[in-house]
């Protein structure tokens, strides 16, 4: 064994390989879709249609390739998107290798997705994620490859040498576990490992030109994007994308959004059971805890609601969104360790609906798709419909027959997800359309020390635990990197969560067990987990040694196939007078602000010509006003966020005595914005 030591540092020094260069360029782009009547992708509610912008939508290349005459090329696209769909990423393939031959090609192109559920829908060829947006939308999936093509034309035209830097740290008030009944199944031990049941680590990538100036960052932080909820129907990109803008903004100083230099994305992670409504659940009914275990309210789960940090969803949006953005700059401005080494990727289709897999001893194998029981149940971010609740693991006669009467799933298909009540057989149903994917698209890309692993789908934090740390055992295996050389670099592994593919979700098969929503949301049943780190431990392998894995089978390609149920247009028309893009009522050069402070009771009567978007002023966004104002009524649209700290405490707007107040927050009155200062 002593004689091994140097050969095994030997060759960890030679694999780093720390004098390579890096050339990359970034781009962005917008990929906004149809801001009316388009449902939204994420909570799956039909009448959730887009209905105007909160913010627009991005596209966020980042093309990294060694420097000299044959470059290894990988490229990273961020999206403002609820998850990539195969038709997406297939699509995005074609076009790229249409102007740019075999650069890019399915191994080496990750398409990922910040998750944000207030996004058009309709980009899928699955039947089942296009039920709501009634099948494909054809102008929501041009404008999306159209404006991912751009940022990668972009990136392209802007290579630069440079230098890559990374840096973590934690973010602690961002994020809780959503399901923390499943996450307390895993085993004690393997908890006890960690401080928290969400990942709060952050880990950041920053790019700087061969002059020394940043011109770009890419982080990674586990959150769901629902801090904009399900009543929600302005086009949004949510904490993550809001996040990306006030970095942009304030390297690229007040230009149109979009349009500055540098580029920087808030990608995901391992955020399956992972909110940003850090309230946590309560019953609004009551005030009461929901239940623990089922997330209902007196057997309903239409009651448990999570709440985000702030007094409405754009309020909590900015906080969260915030909060990421500090973080995000206290890394930028720190990262001094350098990624060096070569460019690699490993990539490969796989079937997981036959997996085979060796688990408790025994070789078993992965299921078709399926969907349980607690799938309609919803989550506290987004509660379900009907009767229906979390933890379930017993079928409805009821609902059994509706089930039936798409398709029966066979005792076969029942046996393999156990303990999962099945309410969809999607694997079993090919018609209109297959409904779920049964080909999955795998892949780990390899930036010198760091390492990309692009999960298809949204995994838990512990199913997201397994995986890195299965990566990372193969990594030093494969390296020699046992301990850590003094002085050398560090290999690092980050998880990109919802990338090339959507497959639901992936939970341990100790979650599983529970049945919760992120369980029964597990399709290829409770071996997904175990098939995957088997499958990236393969890709890793092959990564570390420069062996090519078979490419597996191809996933279908359905464009030819896909319809659509959206109702056209049947007449739309500009004011008279006018057309299509011109500024109706251009902004004023100066506004009145108002400031009032006071000590004591605030008396407002605020008045609106648009009576149908009118609220009581005691309701207004927290801020209680008297209710002896007659007809004192505010349009609640027209209010941007009050930052926190809202200091308005007392009711009816009273506050102690020896406390000035300070709020801030915008209205319309007569139609002409004012800024209020309380």
């Amino acid at each position: 064994m002593t004689r091994m030591v140097p050969v095994l540092l030997l060759f960890q020094i030679l694999t780093i390989s720390p004098s390579r260069a890096y050339r990359f360029g970034l781009g962005i782009f917008d990929i906004t879709g149809p801001a009316a009547d388009v449902n939204m992708m994420g909570y799956a509610r039909l009448g959730q249609n887009t209905h105007g912008i909160h913010t627009r939508l991005f596209s966020r290349a980042f093309l990294i390739q060694e420097d000299g005459p044959s470059p290894s090329t990988v490229l990273f696209i961020n999206l403002d998107v609820g998850m990539i769909s195969q038709l997406l990423k297939t699509q995005v393939v074609m076009e790229l290798q249409k102007r740019y031959g075999g650069v890019f090609k399915y191994s080496n192109v990750l398409l990922t997705a910040t998750h944000t559920h207030s996004g058009p829908g309709g980009y899928f060829q699955y039947f089942l994620y296009s039920v709501t947006s009634l099948g494909f939308v054809k102008q929501n999936f041009d404008a999306m490859v159209t404006g991912i093509i751009k940022s990668v034309e972009i990136a392209k035209s802007n290579m630069m040498n440079g230098k890559i830097y990374v840096a973590k740290g934690d973010i602690q008030n961002a994020s809780i576990n959503r399901s923390p009944a499943s996450y307390e199944r895993n085993p004690t031990e393997e908890r006890k490992k960690y401080q928290s049941n969400v990942d709060t680590q952050m880990v950041l990538l920053k790019f700087v030109n061969s002059s020394g100036h940043p011109v770009g960052m890419l982080n990674w932080f586990a959150v769901h994007a629902t801090s904009m909820n399900m009543t929600n129907t302005l086009i949004s990109s949510d904490n993550k994308g809001l996040a990306a803008l006030m970095f942009e903004e304030r390297l690229n100083g007040h230009r149109n959004v979009g349009q500055g230099p540098f580029v920087g994305a808030f990608a995901q992670a391992n955020e399956g059971d992972v909110s940003p409504n850090i309230q946590g659940p309560i019953c609004i009914d009551t005030g009461r805890p929901c239940d623990y275990v089922h997330g209902t309210c007196n057997g309903r789960t239409q009651n448990c609601i999570a709440f985000g940090p702030g007094q409405d969803m754009f309020e909590s949006t900015k906080i969260i969104a915030q909060r990421q953005y500090e973080k995000a700059w206290e890394l930028f401005e720190v990262a001094k360790e350098e990624i060096s080494g070569s460019i690699s990727f490993a990539h490969q289709f796989v079937d997981m609906t036959e997996m085979k897999v060796k688990y408790g001893g025994h070789n078993r194998s992965t299921c078709k798709p399926a969907m349980g029981y607690s799938f309609a149940a919803g989550t506290m971010d987004g509660p379900g419909d009907f009767d229906f609740v979390q933890g379930t693991k017993s079928t409805n006669p009821f609902w059994n027959v509706i089930r039936d009467m798409i398709k029966r799933p066979s005792g076969e298909l029942e046996r393999c997800h156990a303990p999962k009540p099945i309410l969809l057989a999607t694997g079993e149903l090919n018609r209109p359309l297959e409904w779920q994917p049964a080909v999955v698209e795998t892949q780990v890309l390899r930036i010198g020390t760091f390492l990309i692993v692009a999960l298809p789908g949204e995994f838990t934090t512990m199913s997201g635990r397994r995986i890195r740390n299965a990566v990372t055992q193969v990594v030093r295996r494969e390296t020699g990197y046992w301990p850590r050389i003094k002085g050398s670099s560090e290999y690092h592994v980050v998880l990109a969560g919802l990338s090339n593919v959507y497959t639901s979700y992936v939970a341990t098969p100790e979650e599983y067990e529970l049945q919760r929503y992120e369980g029964a949301s597990t399709i290829y049943g409770p071996l997904t987990l175990p098939a995957y780190v088997d499958q990236f431990q393969r890709l890793t392998t092959a990564l570390m040694k420069g062996t090519q894995l078979p490419p597996g089978p191809t996933p279908p390609y359905l464009m030819d196939h896909l319809f659509s149920g959206l109702p056209p247009v049947l007449f739309d028309a500009a004011p008279f007078g006018f057309k299509f893009g011109d500024v109706i009522a251009p902004p004023k050069s100066i506004y009145t602000q108002v400031y009032l402070e006071s000590a004591g009771p605030i008396r407002l009567a605020i008045g609106s010509q648009r009576s149908g978007d009118q609220v009581a002023p005691e309701k207004l966004e927290g801020l209680l006003l008297p209710r002896d104002v007659p007809n004192s009524v505010l349009r609640s649209r027209q209010i941007s966020h009050i930052p926190p700290p809202s200091l308005f405490q007392g009711d009816h707007g009273s506050v102690p005595s020896n406390m000035l107040t300070t709020a801030h927050f915008l209205f319309t009155l007569s139609d002409e914005p004012i800024s209020l200062a309380l």
